[in-house]
């Protein structure tokens, strides 16, 4: 019973233990193996071949080595993450085995063959349940409900984190946990409230554990099990959970619930029968008047206001006339509205059954009405109700789409929104207002792709590309690489780009699971913080496609746009001092630029009066000049100098006659390709203690082969380290570090570490950690030089993403580099 609970407040019931066991991890297990470990063992170096003692640890399906046991509280010297790949291989020897994952393979000794039994036991354990139990997959899912709850079974009690996904109840010890503590399968099972009207507070305190006979209590009785406690502190949080707990075990006779939710299970019952007289119930019906009470159950009494709120939201949003001088008022409206959902995932199901409401019989059919479905279209694209919500919905839109009326239209787009947002999941950020004029200002049942806007390209052209609310980045440049005749990303390089809100000379690259719709919010959202009251709303993101790796194995498939932008982009490097070119050769790659962009040179008319002709070539020379030719060679050049500088140039342009534009991209690109650090990302840094370099400017050159240290000056090649060198990379404030391992004398088996620190602009340092991170990751998933155990760089892409997703506003000025020689 809920309240035979343990006097002894240490009690801890035997599954929460220290070492978890798959009793706890499956409800229907009788399995006492545990999952969690920790303890000491020797470990092989990964690039010095030795032996170290070091202290694991084993919790939420990874490893993680300390030093000691008192460094658990820093960072990790490293993270081994167990998959359903990994294996376990016994060795040679009583006490050692292998732990090969998809990365590496890890050699560890214990102190005792009993040592060494129990790590392979644990190990063993986590890998089964990875691979038999849908646990982990489904943990991913968005929760009907979830919350702290005592949870009591067989008169043991601990208060855990609760979480309903589908039909299982998942229970953590923590809100963060990957891995649960246990589950249950709630699918016909029983559930309801225990009376404790004959329960006295005395007899909670006598308990010792706090609890109160106000409490609520609810059992949960899967079939041939024993049944399972929650223990519920207030109204509205029980409410919610028999409501949810009800629905996922198939009671939808029951009254819990709402009476809008159980309308919507009577529904269900005749499967969404047509004629049936609930649909016509008023509480399903629009109404002119304000709502008594949210639609929906709702754990808390804060969460019922913040819904009568949204109602209200709505009906300003949509008894107000769009028109153009008020466009911004429903624009504030509705991404306001939209925000508190995806704040407060709690009123996701709450406003679209207000939606879903107002589009019912709603009479008469005005701009009220069309307003309403607008709204409606813009929240499908941004997430979806849950479970019998979405049937609902489904319903809802199949009953009005008709292609012959202007609110069956809108109806149509829903649905195709709906299944694009079932596909590629739900967004971060509220509509842009680009995204909810497109929807207030033309139906967009009318376009399969809603939305448009224009992609740079480095040879200041631009193409035009349409997307959805649901379309991704990858999504985005595969349309984008179709219409412009190019390969995939993955073989050209090529990467989509955003300028900065701020203005400033910064770029930032994203991610392909992003979101086209997404990225356009954030950047908006950025700008307005970063001018608050006087926002610019004619201004929008401005996305460029250019290369951002370089592999010279892919370079004999490029097409010809590839190495088109490719050259435009070299040239630019070139004219700002991150190419080495002497005089002679800028002028010379200036000419061909030149014919490239503007075909045969005219040549001047002698007998112009004036010599007008003369000078405009003059002039059409020097512009030429200044876009193509090298800033540094250009400084201190008097009037003169420019004059004869600019008659080489024509007379160079003027050899190149009758050459096409593809014959002088091939020329450009076979010259600049003799350079052996072609395709290289350079950064200018300095070096600091207590790195042995001298502290002068430097170049930081990344390639596919390593990192490359140059001379500033002169860009010669000072030192290079392989990806098989580099030990750990990253950047703290203004400076990045670097640590590499070098063999000793030509020694192998002896090295040195040695830690190479360079103060960089902050913005510079995230863009350069993030590309040797998707190097060494490229690396390690294709064939190449660096062997098939990375080093600890590897750190997960994602994580290092979503940090430069999150850092629009707060980069600052990046530093000019010195000059070229």
């Amino acid at each position: 019973p809920p309240d035979a609970c343990s006097v002894d407040s240490d009690y801890s019931e035997p599954e929460h233990k220290l070492l978890r066991t798959c009793s706890v991890y499956s409800s229907e297990s009788n399995c006492n193996e545990p999952l969690e470990k920790s303890g000491y063992l020797l470990k092989m170096g990964g690039q010095v071949k030795t032996w170290k003692r070091r202290w694991f640890v084993l919790r939420n399906g990874e490893i993680l080595y300390y030093k000691s046991p008192s460094d658990v509280i820093r960072k990790p010297q490293g993270r081994i993450e167990l998959g359903s790949s990994c294996r376990i291989v016994r060795g040679e020897g009583a006490q050692t085995f292998q732990l090969v994952t998809e990365k590496r393979t890890y050699y560890l000794t214990a102190d005792s063959p009993n040592i060494l039994e129990e790590w392979i036991r644990v190990l063993q354990s986590i890998l089964k349940v990875q691979l038999a139990s849908p646990v982990i997959t489904q943990i991913e899912s968005k929760p009907s409900v979830r919350g702290w709850l005592t949870k009591v079974r067989h008169g043991y009690s601990k208060l855990v984190w609760c979480s309903l996904i589908g039909k299982v109840f998942y229970y953590f010890r923590n809100q963060d946990d990957k891995f649960p503590l246990g589950h249950l399968k709630v699918r016909k099972a029983k559930v309801g409230e225990v009376d404790r009207s004959c329960d006295s507070d005395e007899d909670y305190e006598a308990g010792g554990r706090g609890f109160l006979s106000s409490h609520f209590t609810l059992v949960i009785h899967p079939k041939d099990q024993s049944p399972t406690y929650l223990l519920i502190g207030t109204k509205q949080e029980k409410d919610t959970w028999q409501y949810h707990l009800t629905v996922a075990a198939g009671s939808s006779h029951s009254k819990v619930g709402t009476e809008y939710e159980q309308l919507i299970g009577k529904l269900l019952d005749v499967d969404g029968e047509p004629n049936s007289p609930t649909w016509k119930h008023p509480v399903l019906c629009s109404s002119k008047g304000g709502l008594p009470n949210a639609l929906t159950t709702l754990p808390s009494e804060a969460l019922q206001t913040e819904a009568l709120k949204l109602f209200k939201s709505c009906q300003l949003f949509i008894n107000v006339l769009v028109e153009a001088p008020s466009i911004d008022y429903h624009v504030s409206l509705a991404q306001n509205a939209l925000q508190v959902c995806l704040a407060h995932t709690e009123l996701q199901n709450e406003i679209y059954c207000q939606f879903i409401k107002q589009t019912s019989h709603r009479q008469p059919h005005n701009f009220s009405l069309i307003q309403c479905w607008q709204l409606l279209a813009l929240c499908v694209a941004l997430f979806l109700p849950q479970h019998h919500f979405l049937w609902y919905l489904k319903l809802h839109l199949q009953r009005h789409a008709d292609p012959r009326t202007e609110i069956g239209k809108y109806s149509i787009y829903c649905q195709r929104s709906v299944e694009r947002t079932l596909r590629n999941g739900d967004r971060e950020a509220k509509p842009s207002r680009m995204e909810i004029m497109s929807i207030l200002l033309r139906n967009p049942y009318h376009h399969s792709l809603p939305f448009s806007i224009p992609v740079h390209f480095m040879n200041a052209t631009y193409q035009v590309v349409g997307f959805d609310g649901s379309t991704t980045v990858e999504e985005f440049l595969h349309t984008l690489n179709q219409e412009i005749g190019m390969r995939k990303p993955l073989h050209s390089g090529f990467a989509l780009f955003t300028d900065d809100p701020s203005g400033k000379d910064l770029e930032h690259c994203l991610q392909c699971n992003v979101k086209i719709c997404d990225v356009i919010s954030k950047w908006e959202q950025a700008l307005k913080e970063l001018h608050p009251g006087k926002y610019e709303s004619n201004r929008i993101v401005r996305l460029i496609y250019k290369s951002r790796m370089y592999f010279r194995a892919q370079a004999k498939g490029e097409t010809e746009r590839e190495r088109l932008l490719l050259t435009y982009q070299v040239n630019d490097e070139v004219v700002n001092g991150r190419f080495p070119v002497n005089k002679d050769l800028a002028l010379e790659v200036t000419a061909l630029m030149a014919q490239v962009e503007y075909g045969d040179l005219a040549r001047p008319n002698p007998s112009s009066p004036g010599g007008s002709s003369q000078s405009k070539m003059q002039q059409f020379l020097q512009q030429v000049l200044e876009k193509f030719y090298p800033k540094h060679y250009r400084q201190g050049l008097t009037p003169e100098q420019i004059r004869q500088l600019s008659d080489r140039l024509a007379t160079k342009w003027m050899l190149l006659r009758g050459c096409s534009g593809a014959e002088c991209v091939r020329i450009y690109l076979t010259v600049a390709r003799k350079w052996s650090l072609f395709g290289a990302k350079l950064f200018t840094a300095k070096p600091i203690a207590p790195s042995p370099l001298e502290e002068k400017p430097v170049w930081l050159a990344v390639n596919e082969d390593g990192i490359n240290i140059l001379e500033c000056s002169t860009m010669h090649l000072v030192i290079n380290y392989s990806y098989q060198s580099v030990m750990t990379f990253g950047g703290c404030r203004d400076d990045f570090m670097v640590v590499v391992s070098e063999a000793k004398d030509g020694n192998l088996t002896k090295t040195t570490i040695e830690k190479l620190i360079f103060a960089m602009a902050k913005p510079k340092i995230l863009e350069l950690t993030l590309i040797l991170a998707s190097y060494i990751n490229y690396s390690s998933c294709h064939s190449s030089p660096i062997p098939p155990n990375p080093p600890p760089a590897t750190f997960s892409g994602k994580k290092l993403w979503e940090i430069d997703s999150k850092h629009f506003p707060t980069m600052t000025r990046t530093t000019q580099g010195p000059t070229l020689l």
